[in-house]
């Protein structure tokens, strides 16, 4: 087993949390290590959108952010050493290879691009592209309006 420095990035949450019939909060700072600063930083986007939508957490959106940093880890050199190494976890097992095939919505979605004009070459008419975006028409069913006369 060797040692080893890893670049990561260090989500840091700020919120103040108020129990429910309470206007005093506690504050706290949670952190999350990501490998990727996009997926940190998108994972910070979403969690303040969460939180917006809670009335018991307040986000301090300037005192959360996403932090480069090193981490020192235990590296090994093949999966074996690693078993051997760390034999009482459970199903300890390698990560399979992330492939680069898209999936069945991605092809789909790509199929139906190609063949939807772009909005600007048919005047907004829809359905049309506008990029990667397919705007679909409004689903209006035209039902017969009975007056008494």
């Amino acid at each position: 087993m060797d040692t080893a420095w890893i670049q990561v990035f260090v989500l840091t949450l700020s919120e103040c949390i108020a129990p429910a019939g309470k206007t005093v909060c506690q504050e706290q700072q949670l952190q999350y290590q990501f490998a990727d600063r996009a997926n940190c930083e998108a994972v910070l986007e979403q969690l303040l959108e969460y939180k917006d939508n809670s009335e018991q957490v307040i986000v301090d959106a300037d005192k959360s952010s996403c932090t480069p940093t090193i981490r020192q880890t235990q590296v090994f050199s093949s999966l074996d050493a690693a078993n051997r190494e760390l034999g009482d976890t459970i199903d300890w097992d390698a990560l399979p290879a992330k492939e680069d095939k898209p999936d069945f919505t991605q092809t789909e979605h790509q199929e139906r691009l190609a063949e939807v004009p772009a909005c600007d070459s048919v005047g907004g008419v829809t359905p049309c592209k506008i990029g990667n975006i397919i705007i679909e028409g409004a689903t209006v069913k035209k039902t017969e309006v009975w007056k008494q006369q």
